[in-house]
């Protein structure tokens, strides 16, 4: 059973977005920091031990700190909310980023949240060293009429059905995402959907997320960039992935044999949408820095002054609670600092923090 399995940290922590909204977030796992930007249904405690979600956030956790979050209306976030324009989705973006505390990182932007993720790339150019969408898209380029009728349609059954106790009308959605599931993976999304936010806000904010729109600025991106999708996503179709991969320049786009919008870890395709995001999230950034054999060296220049203290603590063997005790900083804010360190110097796993001590010491 999946409830066996050892399950990882998380810690749970809030945020206020411009308008005031209260934002939930959860920071997990160890390396380089990885923002997940957020699915339309969410519970940050629900999908933690969840038989659909659990082996991303388990195999994400091994290799990078990530950080993701509960869009407002969801989840652990302040319910209630009516206005969940793109702007104030962008805003509760930032606001996760700035709380988090992290200077630098990548950031994958899952399902719906691929034009808050590409609105933030424009607006923060220098915050994000890669990018990746997975079963996402950039806005609404032309659609048929059949597809107005099945929004329609799925609007009147999120009205009539969302909040019964049956699952029936729910389930509706729920083998549009995932039609390959077991009946347990079926049932937990099942009950994702009712937990995660009322019938009424599931409407507003699905309605709102369709007029989103942020393909006009995919030109003006300047990241690497990596498109995985299921060639058979019955939610977003693959279409949508070849549209952002040939609008960001240099985007590499990973078609992946499924037809769940969420690939499960029994399929084959979860194989290669793990070793793809693995392999894309551990080559070098395009990071300044000096060149060596032909290769892009991150500089120690790009450390801040606080980040070159910390690390000569660092390299003097003091641990983190030391260096905290010696400059009168929480636990966390060191934490927080090298973290981005490692980012700066793209250096990823658990000999980070050796090798940036390393290069320190090199240099002086």
């Amino acid at each position: 059973m999946v409830a066996d399995r050892p399950t990882p940290r998380q810690e749970i922590r809030f945020c206020r977005s411009a308008d005031g909204v209260q934002i939930a977030y959860a920071v997990h796992g160890h390396g380089p920091p990885l923002l997940v930007d957020s699915c339309w249904l969410s519970h940050l405690q629900h999908d933690w031990v969840s038989p659909v979600w659990r082996h991303y956030l388990e195999d994400w956790g091994r290799y990078r700190t990530v950080i993701r979050f509960d869009e407002r209306g969801h989840g652990l976030s302040d319910r209630g909310v009516t206005d969940h324009s793109l702007e104030l989705r962008l805003a509760d973006l930032e606001a996760v980023v700035e709380d988090a505390g992290y200077e630098r990182f990548d950031l994958l932007a899952m399902a719906q949240g691929g034009p808050v993720a590409i609105a933030y790339v424009a607006r923060h150019p220098e915050r994000v060293s890669r990018l990746a969408f997975y079963g996402s898209y950039s806005g609404q380029q032309d659609k048929d009429a059949t597809e107005s009728e099945m929004n329609d349609t799925l609007d009147a059954l999120i009205k009539v059905g969302w909040a019964r106790p049956d699952s029936a009308f729910r389930r509706v959605f729920t083998s549009l995402m995932i039609p390959d599931a077991t009946e347990e993976q079926h049932t937990w999304l099942d009950e994702l959907q009712r937990v995660s936010t009322d019938a009424e806000t599931a409407r507003t904010s699905r309605r709102q997320r369709l007029t989103a729109d942020a393909s006009d600025l995919l030109g003006s991106l300047d990241v690497p960039t990596l498109v995985l999708h299921s060639r058979g996503d019955r939610m977003n179709d693959f279409s949508e992935a070849r549209y952002l991969a040939a609008h960001i320049d240099g985007a590499r786009l990973v078609c992946l044999d499924s037809d769940n919008h969420i690939v499960l870890e029994d399929e084959p395709a979860w194989q290669v949408f793990r070793t793809e995001l693995r392999d894309f999230l551990e080559t070098p950034s395009r990071t300044g820095g000096s060149v060596v054999d032909g290769a892009a060296s991150p500089s120690l220049s790009a450390l801040s002054t606080r980040e070159r203290e910390i690390l000569a603590l660092a390299a003097r063997g003091l641990d983190n609670d030391e260096i905290a005790t010696e400059l009168v900083l929480s636990t966390r804010t060191v934490e927080r600092h090298l973290s981005n360190v490692y980012a700066k110097l793209d250096l990823h796993g658990k000999s980070a923090r050796t090798a940036a001590v390393a290069r320190l010491l090199t240099a002086t």
